[in-house]
């Protein structure tokens, strides 16, 4: 699939909704989310706030890689 085409299923996938869960890191502070549905997606922030920023980073490089190696993604 060419790059561009990737990039743009990349953002189609980034308007679904998925599920995540937010936890406090006792052991190094701050904060990591994980997406149950998205194995391995498990970005950190310092804050709330950063870690939820991390997310959506994360996520959108998480949909690139999965289309770029064939995998498939769950829809929701």
């Amino acid at each position: 699939m060419p790059k561009n085409d990737i990039l743009q299923k990349a953002e189609e996938y980034m308007k679904l909704k998925y599920r995540f869960e937010l936890t406090e890191d006792e052991a190094e502070g701050g904060y990591v989310i994980s997406y149950p549905d998205l194995i391995g997606c498990m970005p950190s922030g310092e804050t709330i706030e950063e870690a939820v920023k991390n997310g959506e980073d994360a996520r959108r490089e998480w949909f690139i890689a999965a289309l770029e190696c064939g995998m498939e993604i769950p829809k929701h």
